[in-house]
């Protein structure tokens, strides 16, 4: 149940990022130009929801959909160092590739099978930072 659940709202979303433009690579390239305020007004929605419904999660001690547990978000560590070098890294990867991890599936859906090389980076990236993960200052 949980598996159709998962996909279903993943297929939801995927169309969405694809009907918003959000997975296009020019939407992308225009953000990075500063020539369109597209994807800022997407991204800045996402955030202002995002910050509403976590407040909205701790305050009313909403509970889980499938097994009626109370979610608990916990408190996240303070610092700068660590987000500033994953931001970097991140949205260098963003420019390089004209896709965000989102997208990047949304892109795969729709049919443009040259994403595959870039998923296939992002994986491989995410496993560089397994290995290395010990070896950072967290």
């Amino acid at each position: 149940m949980k598996t159709i659940l998962f996909f279903t709202i993943g297929t939801f979303f995927g169309i969405t990022l694809y009907m918003s433009e959000v997975s296009s690579w020019f939407r992308i390239y225009e953000m990075f130009q500063f020539n369109a305020f597209h994807m800022y007004g997407v991204i800045g929605t996402a955030v202002f929801l995002g910050v509403i419904i976590t407040f909205s999660i701790k305050k009313l001690k909403i509970k889980s959909v499938l097994d009626q547990r109370p979610i608990t978000i916990p408190n996240k560590e303070t610092g700068w160092k660590h987000y500033l070098f994953g931001g970097i890294i991140f949205g260098g990867g963003w420019a390089i590739s004209g896709a965000c991890p989102g997208p990047m599936y949304s892109n795969l859906g729709a049919g443009f099978l040259p994403i595959i090389v870039v998923i296939f980076a992002a994986i491989f990236g995410t496993f560089v930072y397994g290995v290395i993960r010990p070896k950072l200052p967290h």
